[in-house]
């Protein structure tokens, strides 16, 4: 009885070797081994040459036609304040007047000594006819006149200075002083900003400054209205900003809109002369590299990798640049099975021609 169970315990595992191998050599067969070389069946799109214009989008902001912080030219304290806060002004209106006492009595203190003066001048004038005095007390006198005419010159610009008006006509924000506050130049007394023509400032991409030019209209809008504003292009930059490669570019707003206020923030809409020859591609046929994007062509049945260069982008559409030409077939589909030179089979054309 013992050897036959130690019989049975060396035959066992051989039986179960042997059913192992007998189970290896049916698996093949199995496992369907005939399938493993069969071309990968892809959806393909055909690449042709289509009239495309590209659109960009960009932060922008309304800017005043003219905008001004007032200051004071001369230190002094305020005496009068006539200006209203919100309201439009005309150009040449009083915005603050200064404390200007000593001045005008310095000026009445001149006045009376050039008339005097211009007195002395004229009796010597009429001694110098007959030759009583000499000419070079007469320019003495005549020097005396025009110092003083000079002197109450400077008065006056002085008096003049403490009455600050607007340099031009527009609206007036908030007050930042109080009537009988002292102010000095750097004071502000409020801010003028011209909103009867408004300016919309934007930036650009560094590659689209060949694209961008004067007169071309763009579109905007800004918070609290749905409404698509029109503005016209007039300048840019001399140059390209280094820590952004972007060109400024200054637009004036063509549309009125009372909601619309210097300092808003606006979504720009730019749209470029549209390139009749353009290739534009699904976006799910790229496949990023580590440098650059490739693309798989369908090649008499092979699937060969490309290289190429990409542009602009729409919702699903990838435009190309280069490294491909009209005609091309792209596959789209099953894009990580494929292996270079490895055989494909066309699934459906995405793009038939009608």
């Amino acid at each position: 009885m013992r050897k036959f169970n130690l019989l049975w315990a060396f035959s066992l595992p051989l039986l179960v070797a042997a059913g192992c191998g007998e189970s290896s050599k049916k698996s093949p067969n199995s496992m369907g081994g005939g399938e493993k070389n069969k071309p990968l069946k892809v959806d393909l799109f055909v690449v042709r040459t289509s009239s495309y214009a590209e659109n960009i989008e960009v932060p922008g902001t309304i800017v005043a036609s003219e905008s001004v912080e007032i200051h004071p030219e001369v230190a002094g304290r305020i005496v009068k304040l006539p200006i209203e806060e919100g309201r439009f002004i005309e150009k040449g209106s009083l915005l603050a007047k200064l404390n200007d006492a000593d001045l005008v009595a310095q000026l009445n203190k001149l006045e009376i000594q050039l008339q005097l003066a211009q007195q002395t001048e004229k009796r010597q004038a009429q001694l110098l006819k007959i030759q009583g005095i000499s000419q070079q007390d007469y320019d003495i006198s005549l020097l005396q006149v025009n110092s003083l005419k000079a002197d109450i010159g400077i008065i006056k610009t002085s008096i003049e200075k403490t009455e600050i008006r607007a340099p031009f006509s527009g609206k007036l924000g908030l007050r930042n002083i109080s009537n009988g506050a002292y102010v000095n130049s750097a004071s502000v007394i409020a801010v003028i900003n011209q909103t009867d023509q408004l300016k919309l400032d934007f930036s650009i991409p560094e590659k689209y400054i060949s694209k961008i030019r004067n007169g071309q209209s763009v579109y905007f809008r800004f918070e609290g209205s749905s409404d698509s504003l029109t503005a016209r292009v007039v300048a840019t930059e001399s140059k390209v900003t280094e820590n952004s490669r972007s060109l400024q570019v200054r637009a004036l707003v063509a549309s009125k809109s009372s909601a619309l206020l210097p300092g808003s923030f606006a979504k720009v809409s730019i749209g470029f002369d549209p390139d009749p020859n353009a290739m534009l591609i699904p976006t799910q046929a790229i496949l990023p590299q580590a440098r650059g994007k490739k693309v798989i062509l369908y090649k008499g049945g092979v699937a060969v990798f490309t290289d190429i260069k990409t542009g602009s982008r729409t919702a699903d559409r990838v435009q190309i640049t280069d490294g491909l030409s009209a005609g091309d077939t792209v596959v789209t589909t099953g894009l990580l099975s494929v292996r270079p030179d490895a055989p494909i089979t066309i699934g459906k054309i995405l793009n038939p021609l009608p």
